[in-house]
């Protein structure tokens, strides 16, 4: 370049675009063909190169971006599931944590009366034998306490069920049963719809692996088929046969029914606010409820006591009339009068007694409690603590730590003395519960009120009908026209 004559080199910038003379860009064709003869250099294109590549950037697909309110909802939806599942979590830790305290309490006062009472002594020196090489090991056995029964045991327990079951004729060969369709799945078996005989049955098949992994699988299983075998009530369940051949072939043979007080009452499903069904006439309910309490007062009163619990409605079945069947006796234990009381965690929270939830000692009155609550489930047609949105764990906590019920009928003064029933029934203290007996009395003397404002009132055929039975019944009453009453 000639600046007043003089020549000077200009100077050059690295990274800079080449640079063109005016003549070469003075046509877009050929601009366009300098550009594709001569590639650019650096970091930056040339403005030919922009020319040239812009229509074919504006082609490349984008990412459309979704709009900041969509992204704000779905971030706020994980942010409440993962709150829920923190709470849960917390709950959860309470709960086991209130019951290790009272576990660690109730360990304290059986190390107390076993020092009372002498064995305290025996349990250290066994301690002591067993620290001790020098002693045999056929030395340190020791009886204290109720014994885990051994395998020779529990098959000597099953034996002893076999020879009853084929004295009694109810024994079943496995070959005699025809297996159908897949029914029900539980935690510990299966229940199939079967035919036996000619007739349809509930086969409930015990899992293989309940055995292996259950110490006491077989007490366990020949006791429920016990139970079963005693009963002869017609609202609870009758066994018709099983099957003793562990592990492979342990079955329980019963009626096949088809619905149970949960579906009756709630329809099928889970548990919601929402009505998938009408709701049965109070009449019909409170029916189900006084052959609920007839069952329970039967069993109770059976020598010995037969504690069922785990009573809850979808345990409770409905034959082809509709009359309760009290059903799975899995939880089942017999409590002689000698015995005060049973401990641990049995049961469905949802129903289960403060003083089971608590791990306290407890008697028959745990099924009483249980009883309040599906009564007043019955009468109000709502799951119990629906109103909540309480989980089951939080269930349990609010129940044993602050006496949470839930939501009781509407005062209402016909139903006033059912109320009252079903308050006594969940009373947090057992020994204000009342029994099964006293329960029936009282749902008897409700219902004598309550049938004739349900049955509503009487038609004239049905007066004059009477009428005319009462002149063929007592002839000195003359002609129908001499009953003035009618």
């Amino acid at each position: 370049m000639s600046i007043n004559g003089a020549t000077q080199e200009k100077k050059t910038i690295p990274f800079s675009p080449r640079q063109t003379s005016v003549d070469s860009i003075s046509t877009p064709k050929l601009r366009r063909k300098n550009s594709r003869a001569i590639p650019s250099r650096g970091f930056c294109r040339r403005l030919s190169d922009c020319i040239v590549m812009g229509p074919a950037v504006n082609q490349l697909p984008h990412h459309q971006e979704p709009p900041p309110a969509m992204k704000l909802d779905h971030l706020s939806r994980q942010v409440e599931e993962i709150q829920k599942e923190l709470q849960k979590h917390k709950e959860l830790k309470r709960m086991y944590k209130t019951k290790l305290e009272r576990t660690q309490v109730h360990l304290k006062q059986c190390l107390q009366v076993a020092q009372d009472n002498g064995f305290l002594d025996l349990l250290l020196n066994k301690y002591n034998k067993e620290m001790d090489p020098s002693i045999s090991p056929s030395i340190t056995r020791s009886s204290i306490g109720p014994p885990i029964p051994s395998p020779a045991q529990q098959h000597f327990e099953l034996a002893a069920l076999v020879d009853k079951a084929k004295t009694n004729g109810w024994y079943i060969e496995p070959n005699e049963i025809q297996l159908n369709e897949l029914a029900a799945q539980g935690s510990t078996a299966d229940i199939y719809r079967g035919r036996w005989r000619g007739l349809d049955v509930a086969v409930k098949c015990m899992y293989p692996d309940f055995f292996g992994s259950n110490e006491n699988g077989v007490s366990f299983f020949a006791q429920e088929v016990e139970t079963l075998s005693r009963q002869r009530h017609p609202f609870v369940l009758q066994l018709m046969g099983a099957c003793l051949d562990p592990p492979e072939n342990c079955w329980i043979v019963t009626d096949f029914l088809c619905s149970n007080l949960k579906d009756w009452l709630h329809g099928p499903g889970s548990r919601r606010k929402e009505r998938s069904i009408p709701l049965p006439p109070l009449k019909e309910r409170f029916e189900k409820a006084l052959e609920i309490a007839q069952a329970m007062q039967y069993l109770h009163e059976n020598k010995p006591k037969i504690l069922h619990r785990d009573l809850k409605p979808s345990n409770i079945f409905l034959d082809d009339a509709l009359h309760v069947q009290i059903a799975d006796f899995g939880h089942a234990r017999f409590l002689s009068n000698e015995e005060k009381a049973l401990t641990g965690e049995t049961g469905t929270y949802v129903y289960m007694a403060p003083e089971v939830i608590r791990f306290e000692p407890y008697d028959e009155k745990c099924d009483v409690y249980s009883f309040g609550i599906i009564l007043n489930e019955l009468m109000n047609g709502e799951y119990p603590y629906i109103e909540t949105d309480y989980g089951p764990s939080k269930i349990a906590l609010e129940v044993a730590e602050n006496g949470l019920r839930p939501a009781i009928l509407k005062a209402d003064q016909q139903l006033g003395e059912l109320i009252e029933v079903i308050q006594k029934s969940w009373d947090e203290e057992p020994t204000n519960r009342p029994s099964f007996a006293e329960i029936t009395c009282n749902l008897r003397k409700i219902q004598k009120v309550e049938d004739a404002k349900w049955a509503g009132p009487p038609k004239f055929g049905t007066l004059f009908n009477l009428a005319e039975a009462l002149v063929e019944v007592l002839p000195w009453a003359g002609s129908p026209e001499k009953l003035r009453l009618f």
